[in-house]
């Protein structure tokens, strides 16, 4: 009686790692992500590969995302950063093969491999956060009495003409 509970115990565990994809058990096939930026309270919005907006919100925020997009197919992101009187940034979230996926082989799981894991997206990993470092805009008029923005610069005070300090605006 002994040797068949234990037979049937190790048949079940055996038919677990052949059967079953490593990286569905271990890891997982979402993944959340951190959005951050300077400054805070930026807006971000989270485009899939269609275009489609699958998330928006602001700075800092985490979104939890599908690392998979189809059989033996990534999830690829494009996120776009913008905070008034600040330069947009556009940035890319790409997958990478997630080392439990690798595992499959070692441990003979061939469906897991070739089928379970490429499926449900769990062989792919997702970076754990994506930050901007925006630039600050600066409008300066022209001379035909139009505003043109231009990326801001930080300069010392000595180092500007009269007729620039005299345009300085104090902010505090």
């Amino acid at each position: 009686m002994r040797i068949m509970q234990t037979t049937r115990a190790a048949c079940a565990l055996a038919a677990t790692v052949i059967l079953s994809g490593c990286a569905s058990i271990i890891s997982d096939s979402h993944y959340p992500v951190s959005f951050s930026s300077q400054p805070v309270g930026a807006t971000f919005s989270v485009r899939n590969e269609s275009g489609v907006v699958v998330h928006q919100g602001v700075t800092p925020g985490t979104v939890t995302l599908k690392a998979g997009d189809g059989y033996f197919s990534g999830a690829n992101y494009t996120v776009a950063f913008s905070k008034e009187g600040y330069e947009g940034q556009t940035n890319i979230i790409s997958p990478s093969v997630d080392g439990w996926y690798v595992a499959n082989i070692l441990f003979g799981g061939i469906i897991g491999l070739l089928i379970i894991d490429p499926a449900t997206g769990a062989m792919y990993k997702l970076p754990e956060s994506s930050a901007a470092h925006m630039t600050p805009l600066v409008v300066t008029p022209e001379a035909d009495g139009e505003e043109v923005v231009e990326l801001g610069e930080v300069v010392s005070i000595n180092t500007l003409t009269d007729v620039q300090k005299q345009q300085l605006i104090r902010i505090n």
